[in-house]
């Protein structure tokens, strides 16, 4: 399936309404709600990936996010991003993108061969927002 297939696919299940604003205090904790959809609700994906958590994303911010991370817990761990390699290469910018949290802690950048919801290869830029969260997230 194809990108813009599977953003049309994901919106088309979630928005029976307008999207509602999301505050920063309503996404600390899973689920975020409107616009946010569970990723493994909507894409064959588990419902918790190690190294990455629970996710959520607003199906509109696709490819690249951000897709919100939460422990098994549901606190929010991480903001996740996944830009596309070929569309870097031809000048894409992602600029002004939103963060999950205000507080990071550290982060990580690795290559993605790509996946449901995002095929195309792509790098995985992950944004932890306290000093606990990747190891919560790796369990």
């Amino acid at each position: 399936m194809k990108l813009s297939t599977a953003v049309l696919a994901i919106a088309a299940m979630t928005f029976t309404g307008p999207a509602l604003a999301q505050t920063k205090d309503a996404m600390m904790t899973s689920p975020p709600g409107d616009p946010y959809v569970q990723v493994s609700d909507v894409l064959p994906l588990p419902e918790f990936l190690p190294g990455l958590g629970t996710l959520f994303v607003d199906p509109g911010t696709l490819p690249a996010g951000p897709v919100l991370s939460y422990d098994h817990d549901g606190k929010l761990s991480a903001t996740v991003y996944m830009t596309p390699l070929e569309e870097l290469q031809n000048g894409t910018a992602y600029d002004g993108l939103s963060l999950g949290a205000d507080t990071v802690t550290g982060v990580d950048i690795y290559y993605n061969a790509g996946h449901p919801g995002v095929e195309a290869p792509h790098a995985h830029v992950v944004l932890f927002h306290d000093d606990g969260a990747k190891g919560r997230l790796a369990e």
